[in-house]
């Protein structure tokens, strides 16, 4: 009966206004689109069906969408399905991985704790890659530990080998939604299997050996298609700027993020990502904020994962102390490491990395804490009679109640919240301090009712706001705006400094920052500029086509993919099968937009950035002598960038000067089929 309501409340909190968020990130919702049309898409990841180029990532969580799109038909749900399934699928594997080493309760106190992490219930409905990389981190623990249990006998090693290779290729099949951010795990791994495996260390370092080997075949048959198969037969890799997936891998996606030199990158504090505001960060901070330990801490990253970090840790060391001299091979302690090096290593990598680094990444730590929080509560349950877990389990919960409460007092939103926390949380840790003192034990069960409600009350009314609320574009928050004064400033605390505490709680039917109008929403000239930036979208209507609201921002920009005017989605819907593509514009999310509204495939010059080298100038005539191109929508992304090309500019200048520019829907459109202009 646990299970079933642990589940039934997993669908709720994933599945419950799901679509309110419409085509959420557009950027992979028009490769999805793409995927269910073009099996040549579908493989490659690209973003149209065209294939011009592809998304930054590789495409396995593409694929999970694209097949959705195939049997429903484009709609919001089918794109975001997946996710909300993976979420309720992450939710009973660790139920299922914790259950096995530490009780039935302590799996249903993981999976709760997870589905109400705040950033946690944000991805799981949305179609980031994160759901996908998450889903499968969680399955490789579960193999892992799985293989530690068999006896050193050549039945129970042969079954040992076969998990381990399981893990193996779910972390190779991980790569491939995210590249090497899944490898943050292995240390983790590596340490649990080489101390817990029952066999001696040459076979332990076979099993090893046998799990690297699937992981590089599970990612490697893909990453071998990229360098095999000719570039003019594949579309170009987008984000690097050598059409190279290897650079892709190693440089802007990996390497690069460490060290702040995503070549091609946008530089925040220049019109894009940090929504004008100065670079820095604050407070010593790089172009993308502050790093240290106290980075996940700060700002809005500590109200998406934090609440219960510091009962995570503490349950590192809690359960390592109860678990004490036990046998070398007990998977128990297995698990404790497992689960504690991914928690830590992550959360290391995430504070210090230099470059692009976004708070949504954080959902990558939310399975871990989430099992290390139940495992250390029951440890401390477990030895609740002893003088020392008498004296830790108040201190704990007194401290975390204070932490909850400061989270809670960074939004204005529900003012009274904060008190409550700190009132209820307290009256636990008293409870516990008397408990312990009294050795009463009807006390301690409601000193921990108490406890729970307490440290619960924040994050779970913090998912509670997020799902009531939709999510667009590209950098997405979990919960209610913060205050100014808690952001911590520029890309550091708030990193891209999209808080939308100044933004009003609904877009209407039309958005802030409409390319071709004012503010007021009328009508104005077209431009060749492009559109503001809207880098945060946290709520508003869904906007898509067909969707609840039918309303279309016109433009769009680096962040957020917009919406097309009737009479221009009606031009592109005519672009016959005759066209490769119906359209060009610059941007990957810009021509997103259009492609979602027509269904057409929409060529994104440039990538997401428009810093990619593709098409040339060259190409890009060539396409056009060729008439496979019907239209080409201004709208430049602005900016300064981090190196890249400036081809997407070259093309810009080069329709504006042959072609004859026509106004529609207050955009600039060419039709590169006419006469060019003299």
């Amino acid at each position: 009966m646990a299970l079933g309501a642990m589940l039934l409340a997993a669908c709720a909190i994933f599945f419950i206004n799901l679509t309110a968020s419409g085509y959420a990130n557009e950027f992979y919702s028009a490769a999805a689109q793409a995927g269910s049309v073009s099996w040549k898409a579908f493989l490659w990841g690209s973003l149209d069906s065209g294939n011009a180029i592809t998304v930054d990532k590789p495409p396995a969580a593409l694929w999970l969408m694209a097949l959705s799109v195939r049997i429903f038909g484009l709609s919001s749900f089918a794109i975001l399905l997946p996710e909300a399934l993976m979420g309720v699928a992450t939710t009973y594997l660790l139920y299922a991985t914790v259950r096995r080493y530490w009780g039935n309760w302590a799996g249903i106190v993981t999976g709760y704790i997870f589905m109400l992490t705040p950033v946690a219930a944000l991805m799981f409905r949305f179609n980031n890659p994160d759901a996908l990389l998450v889903l499968l981190m969680t399955g490789a623990t579960h193999a892992l530990l799985r293989s530690l249990e068999y006896a050193n006998h050549p039945s129970g090693n042969r079954k040992r080998t076969w998990w381990m290779v399981l893990a193996g290729a779910l972390i190779g099949f991980g790569f491939l939604a995210k590249q090497l951010q899944v490898l943050l795990v292995l240390p983790g791994f590596a340490l649990a299997f080489l101390l817990a495996s029952p066999t001696g260390m040459v076979r332990r370092i076979l099993d090893s050996l046998a799990a690297i080997g699937s992981m590089i075949v599970a990612a490697g048959w893909w990453v071998l298609l990229t360098v095999i198969v000719p570039a003019s037969d594949r579309p170009y890799v987008g984000g690097s700027q050598r059409n190279s997936f290897l650079e892709l891998t190693f440089g802007y996606n990996s390497f690069g993020r460490l060290t702040d030199s995503e070549e091609g990158s946008v530089i925040p504090g220049h019109g894009h990502e940090s929504g004008g505001m100065p670079a820095g960060g604050g407070r010593g901070g790089g172009k993308w904020g502050q790093t240290g330990l106290n980075r996940l801490f700060s700002g809005e990253f500590g109200t998406q994962i934090s609440w219960l970090a510091p009962l995570a840790f503490a349950g590192i060391v809690i359960s390592l102390l109860v678990i004490g001299r036990a046998v070398r091979t007990d998977v128990r302690r297995a698990s404790v490491i497992a689960f504690g090096g991914w928690l830590t290593v992550t959360w290391l990598v995430f504070s210090f990395m230099a470059g692009i680094f976004h708070q949504y990444y954080t959902v990558a730590l939310a399975p871990a804490l989430a099992a290390l929080v139940a495992i250390g509560a029951f440890s401390l349950w477990i030895v609740r009679d002893k003088l020392w877990a008498r004296i830790v389990t108040p201190i704990l919960i007194a401290f975390t109640t204070f932490w909850d409460f400061s989270l809670a007092g960074r939004s204005q939103w529900l003012p009274w919240l904060k008190w409550a926390i700190l009132i209820i949380g307290l009256m636990g840790a008293i409870g516990f301090a008397l408990a312990g003192l009294l050795r009463i034990r009807q006390l301690a069960l409601v000193a921990l009712i108490l406890s729970v409600i307490g440290l619960m009350a924040g994050p779970a009314a913090w998912t509670l706001y997020t799902v009531s609320q939709g999510h667009m574009g590209s950098i997405v928050l979990a919960g209610p705006s913060l205050t100014s004064e808690s952001m911590g400033g520029g890309p550091g605390g708030m990193p891209g400094g999209s808080s939308n505490s100044q933004q009003p709680s609904s877009m209407g039917s039309q958005g802030p920052g409409l390319m071709g109008q004012d503010s007021s929403g009328s009508q104005g000239e077209s431009s060749t500029s492009g559109a503001p930036f809207v880098p945060s979208q946290r709520r508003g209507k869904s906007g898509f086509r067909g969707g609840p609201e039918g309303g279309r921002m016109k433009g769009g920009s680096l962040l957020s993919g917009g919406r097309s005017g009737s009479k221009i989605v009606a031009k592109l819907e005519k672009s016959s099968d005759s066209y490769r593509w119906a359209a060009a514009t610059t941007g990957s999310q810009q021509a997103a937009g259009y492609q979602l509204a027509s269904p057409k495939p929409v060529m994104a010059i440039g990538g997401f950035n428009g810093s990619d080298p593709y098409p040339s100038l060259e190409q890009f005539k060539q396409y056009v002598k060729d008439r496979q191109i019907h239209y080409y929508i201004a709208g430049e992304m602005g900016g300064h960038q981090m190196g890249g090309s400036d081809t997407a500019t070259q093309i810009s200048q080069w329709v504006a000067e042959h072609y004859t520019a026509t106004t529609v829907d207050g955009v600039t459109v060419y039709d590169l089929t006419q006469q060019q202009a003299s």
